[in-house]
């Protein structure tokens, strides 16, 4: 086996249902559909025709989920239209029930309105620790139906700071919220970076372009093991609809274009994510899945499992 082969081997994710999952920190891809899901409303496209007639459980709304086995708590990261699905696959994978904190990056409707389900018409949770930036925590207190979550202390909402890091699961995993450039109509925008023990990960959802964000995502890359970046559109003929300068993303071509100069175990990295309903990377048997792998990026898949 090759050096270059062996680095492949480490970084390779687990899959749900392994029979040996990480030891200490487990990060699971709870979701990779963009905010309005697959099938998605009004579409008669081929991409959802057939999900309108045949539902797949695997097109859930962009998420990630932490599982400690040492000290058996669990952290969610979006609470997505999709969460009583994802809440019950991050409490069957870990035998944990729910989890002790929920990271929003967003007030947009595929990243918070998942919080409904937390409310007296649904779970009555009690104190579930909701994470955000501050216009986003003063957004849920101050509008309802969010407001009422917090008036019954369904939630109990912490105010993030960026680029300053919170620690969770008992000191075990570090999260940082690093701000990035989108329409913050309600709130800012941010992704996360998330280091465990030993390894760790960047997760950026929705972001307009790279070139406006005042973070290198090359040396972002560098200090992380994997990377889950938007990808919404994964090329500008996808939605020839719609005014692109309404609903900016970086084009998943761009992002391979930005990155194809760095060796392949910085590519390797790369896994996208929040796919618009539109977005043959949806299909690992499309032409444009098989040309980004063999480009050496990676699509994030539900199911997949990383250690860090």
């Amino acid at each position: 086996m090759t050096a270059g082969v062996l680095i492949l081997a480490f970084v390779l994710p687990f899959r749900l249902g392994s029979s040996k999952p990480p030891e200490h920190v487990e990060l699971v891809v709870l979701g990779n559909v963009q905010d309005g899901g697959a099938p998605h409303i009004g579409c008669g496209r081929p991409c959802c025709r057939n999900l309108f007639l045949r539902p797949r459980s695997e097109r859930r709304v962009v998420s990630l989920g932490l599982i400690s086995r040492t000290r058996e708590e669990t952290v969610l990261f979006e609470a997505t239209p999709d969460l009583p699905s994802q809440w019950a696959t991050l409490a069957e994978r870990s035998g944990v029930p729910q989890p002790s904190e929920i990271f929003l990056t967003h007030a947009h409707i595929g990243h918070y309105t998942g919080l409904m389900h937390l409310g007296r018409e649904a779970l009555g949770a009690e104190g579930v620790r909701v994470r955000a930036m501050p216009r986003m925590a003063e957004f849920l207190a101050n509008n309802g139906p969010w407001s009422q979550l917090v008036e019954l202390g369904n939630i109990d909402v912490f105010s993030l700071q960026d680029d300053r890091a919170v620690s969770v699961l008992q000191d075990e995993v570090t999260v940082t919220p690093l701000r990035v450039p989108h329409r913050d109509e309600f709130s800012e925008t941010v992704g996360y970076r998330i280091v465990g023990l030993k390894r760790s990960a960047l997760f950026i959802p929705d972001i307009d372009k790279w070139s406006t964000w005042d973070h290198s995502l090359t040396q972002e890359l560098a200090s992380v093991d994997f990377a889950f970046v938007d990808a919404t559109f994964y090329d500008a003929a996808e939605v020839n609809h719609r005014d692109m300068a309404e609903i900016p993303h970086p084009f998943a071509v761009e992002t391979m274009a930005t990155l194809e100069h760095l060796p392949l175990t910085e590519r390797s990295k790369v896994h996208f994510i929040h796919l618009n309903h539109t977005n043959p990377l949806l299909d690992p048997d499309s032409e444009s899945s098989r040309e980004v792998e063999s480009k050496g990026f990676r699509v994030a898949r539900e199911g997949m499992s990383f250690e860090l």
